[in-house]
């Protein structure tokens, strides 16, 4: 069972959450109030659905031999241009004005992913500048949409989106499950998944059996954007406003990290959607435990980055490896060697 590889991602993550119950006895109570449920587990998957949706979009970049880094910036960019429409809407209540305003936000990350696609598909540059210059850039047109201030909004329709609960569930929970399952069943009971291990893999060898990689990998980056817009939606919805400076500030760093926690190599091929779900909730977890056990601020990144580095080194087989041809030399002992007679030559 150890040599799953998703045992590791899931026994760090039980890991920090059994460590929670030290420091909160009832953190695995889940109580409804209002007919809404309620819990540090439940809170734990309604503020790290953002974070899955974007971690889900860069693994199947990453499948593909890529990275995203514009992520964040689509994140603000999406928000940004949803609250805009809204605060300038005649009715912002109306599921018409949110209607218009996620299509607006939708419409614009499909644009993005497009040029990204253009860029690494297309013209051939590669995927860190590529998704660089859009990383840059898009948090400029950011905070040009909302002129660098912080638009809030009162619309109850879009509150739902981020903030809201539907079969007392929170929505973003329903709604990033919907689109890991769309995206399982697309990727593992298609033929897309292993072709976009085989762009990634091998492009050379996809190229000559006739695999069109251009248009996969335009398709990933396009699919990457959607899932950054879905998430930006659901940051600004839950707090009401949209603050293009900060919103989705760095989420992509989570994102790559989340991925490669989950068991998907950077060097692309073989994929993981459930490792990257685990690894999103890892990171999560982390944030929850270090706000939990009352950790300084200023050194809560130290503190993630550490944990982090274990979580890696821990499901690396060659370390593993490595540190039980250790134990065994330890715990064989040092065997001396053997003294020769003063008067015996070497070879003799």
């Amino acid at each position: 069972m150890t040599k799953h590889r998703l045992f590791w991602p899931a026994a760090v993550l039980a890991a920090l959450l059994l460590a929670n119950v030290v420091f909160t006895p009832d953190f695995f109570a889940i109580r409804i109030k209002d007919g809404h449920l309620y819990g540090s587990l439940i809170d734990i998957l309604h503020f790290g659905a953002p974070l899955i949706l974007v971690a889900l979009g860069m693994t199947l970049v990453i499948a593909t031999s890529g990275i995203d880094l514009s992520v964040g910036s689509t994140v603000a960019i999406a928000g940004a241009l949803a609250c805009l429409h809204i605060s300038g809407a005649a009715d912002p209540a109306s599921p018409g004005t949110v209607f218009g305003a996620v299509a607006i936000a939708l419409a614009v990350a499909l644009v993005l992913g497009v040029v990204n696609g253009v860029l690494v598909a297309g013209v051939g540059v590669q995927p860190i500048i590529a998704t660089l210059i859009l990383m840059v850039a898009g948090r400029g047109v950011a905070q040009l949409v909302t002129d660098g201030q912080i638009v809030t909004v009162t619309s109850e329709p879009y509150k739902l989106i981020g903030g809201g609960y539907w079969l007392t569930m929170p929505f973003a929970i329903l709604l990033a499950g919907a689109v890991v399952l769309l995206t399982s069943l697309l990727t593992r009971r298609t033929a897309l998944g292993l072709l976009l291990e085989s762009v990634g893999g091998n492009p050379v060898a996809s190229r000559l059996v006739g695999i069109r990689a251009m248009g996969l990998i335009a398709l990933v980056y396009v699919f990457s954007a959607l899932c950054a817009a879905v998430a930006g939606l659901m940051i600004s919805s839950n707090v009401s406003s949209a603050d293009g400076n900060n919103a989705g500030l760095w989420i992509e760093l989570d994102a790559i990290l989340a991925v490669v926690v989950g068991g998907t190599a950077l060097t692309g091929g073989r994929f993981s959607l459930r490792g990257t779900v685990i690894g999103a909730l890892i990171i999560q977890t982390l944030s929850t435990t270090v706000y939990t056990i009352g950790i300084p601020p200023e050194t809560t990144l130290v503190f993630k980055a550490f944990v982090v580095i274990a979580v890696c080194l821990i499901q690396s087989p060659a370390f593993r490896a490595k540190a039980a041809r250790r134990r065994a030399r330890t715990g064989r002992g040092t065997r001396p060697r053997p003294v020769m007679p003063e008067n015996t030559e070497v070879g003799a």
